[in-house]
């Protein structure tokens, strides 16, 4: 495999110097056993494009096109992505975390110039076989993430330690599933335990300054000792900080308290959902229909209006993290406002950005 990449890409050329973006080629050949997976077209982070296949040489090491080659093509491509061209995906090799340019080294350096945080890329990952620490906490963490469905960062250093998280979950799972009465998927389950109990741990623990008392280790790795320790072995541990006070002796005793709580911190954890419904009725219920909504302890505004509907309502609810905003927004306007006797037909509204002056009122 490695005589193949070479053939393909070329033998590894010395460093004129150490001012450029990292060599694909030299990366590759500390792999062992590739084995190519194809993609297709994904969004790509440009903070972790790092390096290029065969021009590395043409950019710094923060991807800026050194003089020789930042001439004419490399304006035009820069003026027509300011612009809003569209321009075809890039090509992109992907070795663990990190992803090197094969085609579109300039669009890539155009858009980190103009501020851009990412970009489309057809990505062939090359996967490691060789049973390397960091090839296997990748791996790990690969299956975790896709098992998961998960978005945001959860980065332990260490191999295992994404397994116990997947435990967590889906112990999370049943305990959702025997709340609710109904069946709760592993995503969802997923998203519930990284909002309620993954960032508000995490969170204290920074909070805490506890993390500059481990050198080399991640916010990952204290979460899950501590989670071992307490939940788990229900040891008697101090952490020097006043966690073993703020945390319950169970997951699920933690994640009722930090709801509970009235704190800044969680914004995720209190976030609510505005949405305006659009309503027509029968005229003559008019009166009755207005004064049936007011009294909904969701709905916080009633308008009676003139044109093509009757009736504007602004509702705020609480957000459920076992459902989308639109299934809770849908369920509320099935359950609390349709079933109202003299109302024809409902349209709902769902703001994207809201700017609200504050103390202003209709």
């Amino acid at each position: 495999m490695k005589n193949f990449l070479k053939a393909l890409f070329g033998s590894s050329e010395q460093k004129e110097d150490s001012n450029h973006v990292s060599s694909f080629n030299e990366q590759q050949a500390q792999e062992e056993d590739v084995e190519f997976i194809d993609h297709g077209v994904q969004t790509i982070s440009l903070e972790h494009i790092i390096g290029s296949v065969g021009k590395y040489h043409d950019f710094d090491s923060r991807f800026r096109p050194k003089k020789h080659v930042s001439g004419k093509r490399f304006t035009d491509i820069k003026r027509s992505m300011r612009k809003g061209a569209s321009l075809p995906p890039i090509n992109l090799y992907q070795i663990r975390d990190d992803y090197y340019v094969l085609d579109g080294n300039h669009r890539v350096a155009a858009a980190k110039e103009l501020g851009w945080l990412d970009i489309k890329g057809k990505v062939v990952e090359l996967l490691s076989g060789e049973n390397t620490m960091d090839n296997l906490l990748y791996i790990e963490k690969k299956k975790f993430y896709e098992k998961t469905g998960l978005t945001g960062t959860v980065d332990p250093s260490e191999v295992g330690k994404y397994n116990f998280f997947e435990k967590q979950i889906k112990k999370h799972q049943l305990y959702l599933a025997s709340q609710s009465g109904r069946d709760c998927d592993l995503k969802k389950a997923a998203k519930d335990w990284y909002n309620t109990i993954y960032v508000p741990m995490t969170s204290i623990i920074v909070n805490g300054g506890l993390i500059k008392y481990f050198p080399g280790r991640t916010v990952a790795d204290l979460y899950a000792y501590i989670a071992y320790h307490h939940w788990d072995r229900r040891s008697n541990h101090r952490y020097g900080i006043g966690i073993d006070r703020l945390i319950p002796q169970s997951m699920e005793g933690f994640r009722k308290s930090m709801l509970e709580k009235s704190t800044p911190y969680y914004p995720e954890m209190k976030r609510t959902i505005t949405a305006f419904v659009m309503i027509n009725i029968d005229i003559k219920t008019e009166y009755k229909v207005i004064d049936e909504l007011f009294s909904r302890d969701e709905i916080q505004e009633v308008h009676s209006v003139h044109g093509t509907i009757d009736i504007l309502v602004k509702i705020v609810l609480k957000r459920d993290f076992l459902a989308s905003d639109a299934e809770i927004i849908s369920e509320f306007v099935d359950q609390n406002i349709r079933c109202i006797e003299g109302i024809n037909r409902t349209q709902t509204i769902i703001p994207g950005i809201s700017k609200v002056k504050e103390g202003f009122m209709c």
